[in-house]
């Protein structure tokens, strides 16, 4: 096999507020070569979510920090090119951490999960991955809707959010989404299904959750926190379920400040419950098989924003805080054997 050369955005400087070009670095590198029990990946899609931004900031989370001079972490996909490793042959498809870069060396852990018979790559990084299991747990174990439920999604058009609301749907549950500007509430109502989607940047956020949720908010899957999150919890109903996904209002400052409507908590007899779908791996194919099954019977849609080339890493994660996405945010990096 010819010399691989391998580009890579490695991280300068911790930034605040959006990443700015001289936070990174674009390097150029041979690809490294596989030792025994590993193999090379070449990346052809990553993905971005909110939390490669807090990775950036020298704060302990579920996983460390990225330091000074590593690459950017970030979940994707990829195909073996060279396997020392009995788990992977050459032309498996695998999730990993691949980060910004071109290559990957890969072992058999928890982190690399092949995926047999499904040649989709934008489905396995829309549904069929983290994504996918995160919306599932979310909403079955913590959300738990019912039919006649009505349940809020916020940050509804985006990967996670788009998913989760659908699940709620299959459930039998009348869902609202919340999202940012016509053509994403469009996306979410056309595209997802949700019944109906609140604009927060121009409606009147409390006086919309009372028209579309006139029996109050049975389950709530944040994605945002912030203000959303507080005129939310002032609609709840009783014995209300809020799942804690993600806080992407604060993600670029870091400071996370408490809900003031906590207190409808206690009011309402409601429980307000975090998770980590990473916590819960043996669930991932339970949530891929009902996933998958809804997928084939036209009951999920997914969509994708994509950009182009590992240069524009940076630009599509900064792009998840300015509203670029539409479904999951992506990066191709080369062409797929398989599609």
């Amino acid at each position: 096999m010819p010399e691989l050369t391998n580009r890579q955005i490695v991280l300068r400087h911790r930034p605040t507020g959006l990443v700015q070009p001289g936070d990174t670095e674009l390097v150029t590198a041979p690809a490294p070569e596989p030792a025994d029990g590993e193999a090379l990946v070449r990346t052809t899609y990553v993905g971005l979510d909110a939390a490669v931004r807090t990775w950036l900031n020298d704060q302990p989370g579920y996983l460390p920090p990225v330091q000074l001079g590593e690459v950017i972490r970030a979940a994707g996909i990829g195909e073996v090119v060279s396997s020392r490793c009995d788990a992977y042959a050459v032309g498996d498809v695998i999730t990993t951490l691949t980060g910004f870069q071109e290559y990957v060396i890969v072992r058999d852990d928890v982190f690399s999960t092949p995926i047999p018979g499904e040649s989709d790559q934008l489905a396995i990084m829309s549904v069929y991955g983290p994504t996918g299991a995160t919306a599932y747990i979310g909403m079955t174990d913590v959300g738990r809707p019912q039919a006649g439920d009505t349940v809020v999604v916020s940050a509804a058009a985006g990967a996670t959010g788009s998913v989760a609301g659908q699940i709620a749907k299959i459930a039998g549950a009348r869902v609202v989404g919340i999202a940012g500007g016509p053509e994403k509430c469009r996306a979410v109502v056309e595209d997802f299904g949700f019944d109906a989607c609140i604009d927060y940047k121009n409606d009147d956020l409390e006086a919309a959750l009372k028209e579309h949720c006139p029996k109050r908010v049975n389950v709530y899957y944040d994605n945002v926190g912030g203000p959303i999150l507080d005129a939310v919890l002032g609609r709840l109903a009783m014995n209300a379920r809020v799942v804690l996904c993600g806080v992407i209002s604060s993600y670029l400052t870091g400071e996370h400040p408490g809900p003031a409507n906590y207190v409808n908590l206690l009011s309402k007899t409601a429980t307000m419950q975090g998770f980590n779908a990473l916590d819960q791996w043996d669930r991932f194919d339970e949530a891929f098989a009902a996933l998958r099954q809804w997928a084939h019977e036209g009951r999920i849609k997914h969509r994708q924003t994509i950009f182009e080339g590992v240069e524009s890493c940076v630009d599509a994660l900064n792009g998840l805080f300015t509203g670029a996405n539409i479904g999951k945010m992506l990066v191709k990096l080369s062409e797929p054997t398989t599609s």
